[in-house]
């Protein structure tokens, strides 16, 4: 297993996530504003070895935004979800369903 240096601390968590695929294609859904890639972005981390470790650290590194460890943090504090900008609905809108077994492919996403 390798160990990242990131920021003067040693994560050897890094090596093992699952988004660590080494040409950086993932980055953009990581850190998109669109809800449909964050919802993509959070079901990627649910089959991540690491995950816990991954919010752990985003946290203690006060991330100021993204998808880590399967949760949106924004401000630096986890949110349990996104709103659209702008007015609420009056109706609200029917929550989307994501498939529960699918793999996300790197070629999806560009």
């Amino acid at each position: 297993m390798y160990a990242i240096e990131y920021g003067g601390t040693e994560e050897r968590w890094r090596a093992e996530a699952r988004c660590a695929e080494g040409t950086g294609q993932l980055t953009a859904l990581f850190f998109s504003e669109a809800l449909d890639d964050i919802a993509r972005a959070k079901a990627f981390c649910r089959g991540c070895a690491v995950q816990d470790e991954c919010l752990g650290a985003a946290i203690d590194r006060r991330e100021p935004w993204g998808v880590w460890g399967g949760e949106l943090i924004a401000n630096g504090k986890v949110l349990a979800n996104k709103r659209r900008r702008g007015r609420p609905p009056k109706v609200p809108r029917p929550v989307d369903v994501l498939p529960t077994t699918w793999e996300l492919q790197v070629a999806d996403i560009a």
